[in-house]
């Protein structure tokens, strides 16, 4: 069965490209409201809603769907568009712990799979210097919470869970997915 990743991330297809799986890319119209629920139930609803809108396009085909959120003190960081907002999010992140959350979701005419992950990200006490060389190099306008831990800077300190899930797909969880649908 050919499966389609319902996402524009780049770092979505790296990270399923280096598994050996043929995909196609079909990005999602679908429309991300969610106000009132938690960041778990975010990424549940968002995963579901963009997968669930490319398969209404391509029923013959499995697809793929996620979403990622960065929470801190129970609120939702999304991605910053604006280089000043960018540098108040890492300013905000700066030696204090926060956790990334992506939802998960394979739809088939046959099964769907709809799970999610959390990370325990810890950061580093980051400088004004830093913050400002990093938003400058990285440009992170499109990362939920202003950074790519897979960027090589001195950011986090520690992790406590899956590496990808902060990439932005855990692929434990899509592995174990694409299993259960003999995609793979």
């Amino acid at each position: 069965m050919q499966l389609i990743l319902a996402s524009n991330s780049p770092r979505r297809w790296e990270l399923l490209a280096r598994e050996g799986i043929e995909f196609s890319v079909v990005p999602s119209g679908f429309e991300e409201k969610g106000e009132g629920l938690t960041a778990e139930e975010t990424v549940l609803r968002f995963a579901e809603g963009k997968a669930e809108e490319v398969f209404s396009r391509f029923p013959d085909r499995a697809v793929l769907g996620a979403d990622t959120v960065v929470c801190l003190d129970g609120e939702i960081i999304g991605k910053p568009h604006t280089e000043a907002r960018a540098k108040e999010m890492l300013r905000r992140l700066s030696g204090r712990a926060h956790s990334v959350f992506t939802g998960v979701c394979l739809v088939t005419k046959e099964i769907k799979l709809l799970g999610a992950c959390q990370t325990v990200v810890r950061f580093e006490t980051l400088s004004e210097e830093l913050i400002a060389e990093y938003v400058e190099n990285m440009k992170p306008l499109d990362k939920a919470g202003a950074y790519g831990i897979q960027d090589g800077y001195p950011l986090v300190r520690s992790i406590e869970g899956s590496y990808t899930n902060v990439v932005g797909f855990p692929m434990e969880l899509v592995r174990e997915y694409l299993r259960k649908a003999k995609i793979c």
